[in-house]
């Protein structure tokens, strides 16, 4: 290719930038991927939505939300005069100038990168690829995926990369229901390796984004995402592991962080609860530590972690047994009310979530279990099919004073934590839910 042709290529991307008269793609429209093509198109982009699930596209085409904290009103901003359209034909590829990855990284059994997604993915893309698109990928994984396990696909289209094709790395950084901060105000790492890419990436990036964050490789932008979640995951164990020590001195490890975080310097409030959920900070440092495994590491600190945080659901279980005990109740058997599914308050997102698991230990064990969240509602566990016990569709005092015990495990802000109280035989509170309850406070165990 002659230098004149790979400039070509470059430049009428960038014209297509700043006039907004490029169309982007999203492939995968589930938390990353929904909320990025509403941003793309909130900017004045056209959007092509790009998924394998049939009952999504219909729903999106019709302009319902399947995201809790997406109103259905927001997609049907988004599908005016035709803004945004949703696929399940992989061929529509062709029609778009850039293209944003946001598949699932899961962990197999053996907590190994499981990146099937991202490779079926750039399989159905290859066919479909032209000069001048720009490919980033946006899924949290190891630092080496996009240059080892992406590239080597695109190449597949003969395609030459940073001449015809541009290929970079931003990782996603969503925190749903935060009121503080929107996807365009979360500061974008983005990492590409060769000029073009790097440039074509960020004249995009920058359009849509209040602020960038370059760094020099696509290894580096895969490192910084892994690190911040590295980072939650070690500080998070550590609490935990400080909460199991509380319990044992008598001591209330949320009062003791309360009294901490008051240290104007040197300290960052991190809080415990029964075990990490979502997509990222369950995962993501198994990534790091099956990579660091080429290079003859241990990351010592990241195993120590996972095995602290994995363990925290069976230690609530514990001390759930402990105080049905105390109040003459066998926990096989025992009537248990569990309060919240999703791994963080006010979301609809169960991934990963500990409530999910500790629903399984105390069934396992033979409790009689009643479930409620006013933001799940049939949910299906991928790991452990339909969840034991009964789903709730209302929490009533009946539900309540039947129970043996009251398990809060989700800190929604739609429960009434003084009624919960007030009806409740016992509380297993694992989030410090009920802090502000003044009443009936001996009937209450933090867990």
């Amino acid at each position: 290719m002659t230098v004149a042709a790979q400039t070509h290529h470059l430049e009428s991307f960038l014209h297509k930038t700043e006039t907004k008269t490029l169309t982007t793609g999203i492939i995968g429209l589930g938390y990353v991927g929904l909320p990025l093509a509403q941003l793309f198109a909130s900017q004045g982009f056209n959007v092509i939505g790009f998924d394998i699930d049939e009952s999504k596209i219909r729903k999106l085409m019709n302009g319902e939300s399947y995201i809790g904290h997406l109103p259905s009103t927001v997609i049907q901003q988004m599908r005016k005069d035709e803004r945004f359209i949703a696929v399940s034909d992989f061929s529509q590829i062709s029609s778009a100038d850039t293209i944003s990855i946001c598949v699932p990284t899961p962990l197999d059994k053996a907590k190994q990168p499981d990146l099937t997604a991202v490779r079926m993915t750039a399989e159905s893309m290859v066919d479909h690829l032209r000069p001048g698109q720009l490919i980033v990928l946006e899924s949290t994984t190891y630092p080496g995926t996009t240059t080892e396990v992406l590239v080597p696909i695109l190449e597949k289209s003969g395609l030459k990369i940073g001449e015809e094709l541009f290929v970079g790395y931003s990782p996603e950084r969503e925190d749903p229901a935060n009121p503080h901060f929107t996807a365009r105000t979360i500061p974008k790492v983005v990492g590409a390796n060769d000029p073009a890419s790097r440039r074509a990436l960020e004249s995009f990036y920058s359009t849509v984004f209040d602020q960038l964050v370059p760094v020099s490789s696509c290894e580096a932008a895969e490192m910084a995402k892994v690190l911040e979640n590295i980072y939650r995951c070690v500080n998070i164990a550590l609490v935990n592991e400080m909460k199991l020590l509380c319990q044992r001195m008598n001591l209330n490890i949320w009062e003791i962080i309360d009294a901490a975080k008051t240290k104007p310097f040197g300290f960052q409030a991190f809080y415990p609860g029964p075990g990490l959920g979502g997509h990222c900070i369950p995962i993501d440092p198994y990534y790091l530590s099956w990579k660091a495994r080429e290079f003859d590491f241990a990351t010592r600190f990241i195993e120590l972690a996972g095995e602290v945080n994995t363990n925290m659901p069976y230690e609530v279980v514990n001390r759930i047994t402990d105080h049905l005990s105390r109040n003459g109740v066998c926990l096989n058997g025992a009537r248990l009310l569990v309060l919240g599914l999703a791994y963080k308050k006010n979301i609809d997102d169960c991934r990963e979530s500990p409530s999910i698991k500790i629903l399984k230990i105390l069934a396992d064990r033979g409790a009689r279990l009643s479930y409620y969240d006013p933001h799940v509602k049939d949910f299906v566990s991928h790991r452990y099919g339909k969840l034991p016990g009964s789903e709730l569709q209302t929490l009533t005092e009946d539900v309540l004073t039947e129970a043996d015990g009251t398990i809060i495990l989700t800190d929604h802000d739609a429960f009434d934590y003084d009624q919960i109280v007030k009806f409740s035989r016992l509380i297993v509170d694992t989030r410090n839910a009920t802090r502000n309850v003044s009443q009936g406070r001996e009937k209450i165990v933090l867990a």
